[in-house]
């Protein structure tokens, strides 16, 4: 079964190459691939194990992953043709060099552009998070089911993202902010943000940046856990289209009513 075999290959490769690293980094082994944007060791050769195994499971699937993409960024051209696998190796790498949790190893199986598996490890404790198009989410082996969040806004818990935040939606995220009840900075790391949309421990999150391998794997996870992910214009999420500004919601209400609350927003246009 294909899940499984790719759910052992993130776990081995967690055993063999990533946690031996954490905490354990040399100088060395940390270098800046843009400001602020640590890469290691360890996520290049995650990167480079898991998808040796992976083109090796699917004959004639390519692999896009984030560390390759960041040395050659026309890899991102064909990413919706045909069966390409999306990899983060390490989501969260911030944190990983700094030796703290959270981070995260992600994969998605897209098929012509169509989002078709995904799977998150946490690999500081073993849980597995994996999806299939139609068939459910599950995170070790409980399946997902969306239960309704509250419908007054000041009741509810979310992660606002000020990372990478335009200038011009300041405002508006202040506004929106400032209309629920409470609200966590971003840690750096969807892998571990999208299970606690998808879980309900957080009724929402908003982020700008919205680089495929971030959010592919979580996307498909919340959206058959029986949530939302879309734009701030009520778009449904497209990995194959680049556009910044992303709304992850629990439940529909939660994804209607906060767009309401958006300066100018209409809940019609998602349905």
């Amino acid at each position: 079964m294909l899940t499984d075999k790719v759910s052992n290959i993130l776990r081995e490769v967690a055993h063999a190459v990533v946690m031996p690293r954490f905490m354990a980094l040399a100088a060395g082994d940390i270098e800046m691939k843009s400001p602020n944007e640590p890469v290691t060791i360890a996520d290049r050769e995650a990167e480079q194990s898991i998808g040796h195994s992976l083109r090796s499971l699917l004959p004639g699937s390519r692999v896009v992953g984030e560390e390759a993409c960041s040395a050659n960024p026309a890899l991102l051209a064909r990413i919706c043709e045909g069966s390409v696998w999306i990899v983060d190796p390490i989501d969260g790498t911030a944190n990983f060099a700094a030796g703290r949790a959270p981070f995260a190893m992600m994969i998605a199986l897209m098929r012509d552009g169509e989002l078709v598996e995904s799977w998150i490890l946490d690999p500081l404790i073993d849980r597995l998070a994996v999806a299939e198009l139609g068939g459910g989410a599950w995170i070790g082996g409980a399946r997902l089911r969306a239960e309704p969040s509250p419908s007054d806004p000041s009741l509810w818990h979310g992660i606002v993202s000020r990372a990478f935040l335009p200038e011009t939606q300041q405002t508006m995220v202040d506004g929106l902010s400032a209309s629920v009840g409470r609200v966590d900075p971003t840690v750096r790391c969807a892998g571990h943000e999208y299970p606690l949309v998808a879980t309900g421990a957080r009724d929402f999150a908003l982020y700008w940046r919205t680089l495929v391998w971030d959010h592919a794997p979580g996307a498909l996870l919340l959206s058959e856990a029986g949530g939302r992910v879309m734009h701030l214009d009520g778009s449904t999420y497209d990995p194959c289209i680049a556009r910044s500004g992303l709304l992850l919601a629990h439940d529909p209400t939660v994804a209607e009513t906060f767009l309401a609350l958006k300066p100018g927003g209409h809940s019609e246009i998602l349905t």
